[in-house]
Formats: structure tokens, C-alpha cells, sequence
């Protein structure tokens, strides 16, 4: 069986994906994506911010419930394919995604605080670097003890791998809670 090709060029757009090369590296992004959500949500001209979420916030299902779940649904799905260049807000998008059952007010402050973040960090994404031999083999791994276990892998210099999870118990011991995650990565690069 065979089929008809053709050469289309540099590659430039791809299901959403903007790449960009420039000396040698190529760089990947969804700028016109985030600004198509940010127009829906109504925030393209609100003031930018620079951290996604506070840190040692924990969300909270107590409050007046949100008077339009779908909105709110809505907005987290485009948050979540929004990460897939953007892995600095994933922590905060898989928080925020824990409450899609019934969002109260105070999660859509939140969805819109990350918002106001990405509109100040819309040209942010993932650059590749070309590597001859991609020998170092770095991984970085966070732990919110009880919580979330995150991780990023870097071959050669380059992001190959991430994740931000809810973790499946609560651990005893802050050795317990870091060691898990890190034996994982280990075993998935395996």
C-alpha cells in the first residue's frame, strides 16, 4: 500500500501547537489558545498577575456554590489542554479540577486568578534544545506531604516527561512522602 505525500514546509501551526524555530531550537507553544480563552472568559484586558494560585492555599468545598457549574467545567477542560505546553500551571489546574462536581464561588476566583496568570505569561511554553548525544538524565521531583507528588524529567536539557498527581493515601512520614514519587519516576523511565 502506498500514499501520496507532499512536502508542506517548516512546520509552524499543528492541532493548536505554535512551533517556532529559531537557532536551531524549536519552540512550542498555544498563544493564540490561551488568548482564545482568555477572550471567552472574558479577562483579555484584565490586569496580569505573576504567580498562578497561592501556594499554601488549600481549596475548600465550603462556600456559596458557583451559579454556573458548566462555565466552570468549561473553562477547567481548557485549563487542562492548556498544560500540555504549560507545565507550570498544571499543580494549580489539577487543584482546581478536584471540585468540578460543585464549584463554589471561591474556585472560580481561583480559575480566574490562574487566568489572570496566563494572560501575563502567554508567550510562555517549551523550548527543545538539539543534543549530539543526550546523556544527562536530570529529574525533579516535589512533594505537598500530604497532598500532590509532582514530577518533571529532562533529557539532554529537554522536558520529556511530567505530572502532577493527587497522591492515593496520606503518607506517615516526610520520608515516606518523598521517597514514593521518585521510586515511580524511577520505575516508569525503566
Amino acid at each position: 500500500m502506498s500514499f501520496a505525500t507532499g512536502d508542506l514546509g517548516p512546520l509552524s501551526y499543528f492541532l493548536g501547537l505554535e512551533a517556532t524555530t529559531t537557532f536551531g531550537d524549536l519552540f512550542i507553544s498555544k498563544l493564540k489558545y490561551a488568548r482564545d480563552i482568555l477572550t471567552r472568559a472574558q479577562l483579555l484586558n484584565n490586569k496580569p498577575i505573576h504567580t498562578p494560585l497561592v501556594v499554601s492555599q488549600h481549596l475548600s468545598a465550603d462556600g456559596p456554590l458557583f451559579s454556573d457549574p458548566t462555565l466552570y467545567r468549561s473553562l477547567i477542560g481548557t485549563l487542562q489542554y492548556l498544560t500540555i505546553t504549560r507545565p507550570d500551571i498544571s499543580h494549580v489546574v489539577n487543584s482546581v479540577s478536584q471540585f468540578l462536581h460543585s464549584p463554589t464561588e471561591d474556585h472560580f476566583l481561583d480559575v480566574k486568578h490562574i487566568l489572570r496568570y496566563v494572560k501575563g505569561t502567554l508567550h510562555f511554553g517549551l523550548t527543545f534544545h538539539p543534543s549530539a548525544a543526550p546523556s544527562d538524565l536530570v529529574a525533579y521531583s516535589e512533594i505537598d506531604w500530604a497532598v500532590t507528588s509532582n514530577y518533571s524529567i529532562y533529557l539532554g536539557g529537554n522536558l520529556v516527561s511530567w505530572s502532577v498527581k493527587k497522591q492515593p493515601i496520606v503518607s506517615r512520614s516526610s520520608c515516606e512522602s518523598e521517597y514514593r514519587p521518585l521510586a515511580l519516576t524511577v520505575a516508569e523511565l525503566l
